[in-house]
């Protein structure tokens, strides 16, 4: 279990530091918001190929929620998992704060990245953590199945993670995953961790809907790796 655990920090570490890391340090000069979804989606990819045979890949407490809910994952093991998740976050907003900070001293302005939603579109910001979330536990456990393509579960993996955040960055800004939201909520200040308990709450219930989808279009699942 402890090489499974590290798998999984380092794992969600890439995820955050290569996701967020592409919007805040080149906030400045431009990013597009497709060029930030890919590098969440291209994160996913390399890892997954990369670590995924150790830990199953899901770097995301809610996908370790909707694969204990689709019967592919133990329950017993969750909370390792999701503690180490939850450290490769943490430890991935920290180092981005620190950077930051160091470059503010040239006048760059410092955001960790953290989700939020504006006054009065709590709504919308629900559905979008909901449903996209859904989707993603939807995509893992029909590319994992035996009746998917295992082989190319990183790519689609992935794809669908960048899908996911073209979708949704205008609302949210993208979270689906709570290991992703809390590191930059806690460098970022009050107004984050205000917004907070929303993506720390709702990505797990989608994935968990997302599960109960699956089970019923595929039957009795077989155990097998995450994302």
């Amino acid at each position: 279990m402890r090489r499974k655990a590290l798998a999984e920090m380092i794992g969600t570490f890439w995820l955050v530091f290569g996701g967020i890391g592409s919007a805040v340090l080149y906030g400045g000069h431009g990013v597009e918001p497709v060029m930030v979804a890919l590098a969440f989606g291209l994160t996913v990819v390399t890892m997954m190929y990369a670590i995924g045979p150790i830990s199953g890949a899901h770097f995301n407490p809610a996908v370790t929620v909707g694969l204990i809910a689709a019967g592919r994952f133990d329950k017993k093991d969750a909370l390792p998992y999701i503690a180490a998740q939850v450290v490769g976050g943490l430890l991935a907003a920290a180092l981005l704060f620190v950077m930051l900070k160091d470059m503010s001293k040239a006048g760059a302005h410092i955001s960790v990245g953290e989700n939020r939603y504006a006054d009065g579109q709590i709504l919308s910001a629900v559905i979008s953590e909901l449903v996209l979330p859904m989707f993603v536990l939807i995509v893992i456990l029909g590319v994992t199945s035996k009746k998917g393509s295992p082989q190319m579960a990183g790519l689609v993996i992935g794809l669908c993670l960048a899908l996911v955040h073209m979708i949704g960055m205008g609302v949210t800004g993208v979270s689906v995953n709570p290991a992703r939201s809390l590191g930059p909520a806690l460098f970022s200040g009050t107004e984050a961790l205000k917004h907070v308990w929303l993506f720390l709450i709702i990505p797990p219930v989608g994935a968990f809907l997302g599960a109960m989808v699956y089970k019923q279009l595929e039957g009795e699942p077989a155990p097998t790796r995450g994302a």
